[in-house]
């Protein structure tokens, strides 16, 4: 008797990471419905208000589900910076601090060092690296 197959979303060990197109579809798609339960949210307190019957666990629930949706867009967008550097053969340069550079950056996002003078020493990373 053979076994079933188990289930790939069941699976932690079989998750593959959806195309890019897929993702930023699915991203855009997050995007529009966080605006929409933002406007919704602001006309919900506006009625609340104009009743004078605010109902802070409603109000809790409705940010609640804003924050789901801005968790996963980040993770959505993680997840294509990792996808992009793949296909790149991985990142660009990094300060000494180890902090990326950023393209046009004239100081350090993370330490404030000076960025393109003799002065600071910028590092290659993934297939920019010699060694």
């Amino acid at each position: 008797m053979a076994t079933p197959p188990s289930d790939p979303l069941r699976d932690p060990r079989t998750y593959a990471v959806p195309p890019p197109r897929e993702l930023k579809r699915e991203r855009k798609a997050l995007l529009e419905m966080r605006e929409e339960r933002l406007r919704d949210l602001g006309g919900l307190a506006l009625e609340m208000y104009k009743r004078d019957r605010f109902n802070a666990g409603l109000v809790v629930e409705r940010c609640a589900e804003l924050v789901a949706i801005e968790a996963r867009v980040q993770e959505i967008d993680a997840l294509l910076d990792g996808s992009a550097l793949v296909r790149r053969g991985g990142g660009g340069a990094v300060c000494i601090c180890g902090a990326p550079i950023l393209l046009g950056a004239k100081y350090c996002a993370s330490c404030g060092r000076v960025l393109g003078g003799g002065s600071v020493e910028a590092r290659p990373t993934g297939s920019d690296a010699v060694g």
